[in-house]
């Protein structure tokens, strides 16, 4: 488990990279920042259906970023889900006295309670 984590963060950094660059690569309509790579290199390298080929790799790169993410999400969760050391120490440590409600012996003297007051009635209007 402690090896799988750091693993599947290098590989989610590289299919973040492989994705800015495949679509950087890829030839827009209005040739922007496609043109840039040069519109034969990637001709060359990947055949005469490279916009096909580049948008399959787009697709296929992007399932492969959610799917990671997902499973990053889990197991990040899976690990999170015990107490800390903060929170331990929280639990264990004694309630100091200051934060009960105090509570009077049974034999001391305690004034009763007043009763409630009524608002003076006020006098009709003449």
């Amino acid at each position: 488990m402690f090896i799988v984590l750091p693993v599947l963060v290098v590989l989610h950094i590289l299919v973040c990279l492989l994705i800015i660059f495949v679509v950087l690569m890829q030839r827009p309509r209005s040739e922007g920042l496609g043109a840039a790579f040069g519109g034969g290199v990637t001709e060359n390298i990947f055949g005469a259906q490279t916009t096909h080929v580049l948008a399959k790799f787009t697709t296929w790169l992007a399932l492969a970023f959610f799917v990671i993410t997902l499973l990053l999400s889990i197991l990040t969760a899976k690990t999170a889900s015990g107490k800390t050391a903060i929170q331990k120490s929280l639990l264990d440590a004694p309630i100091p006295q200051a934060a009960l409600p105090s509570q009077a012996p049974a034999n001391s003297q305690t004034p009763a309670p007043a009763a409630p007051v009524a608002p003076p009635a006020s006098s009709p209007a003449n």
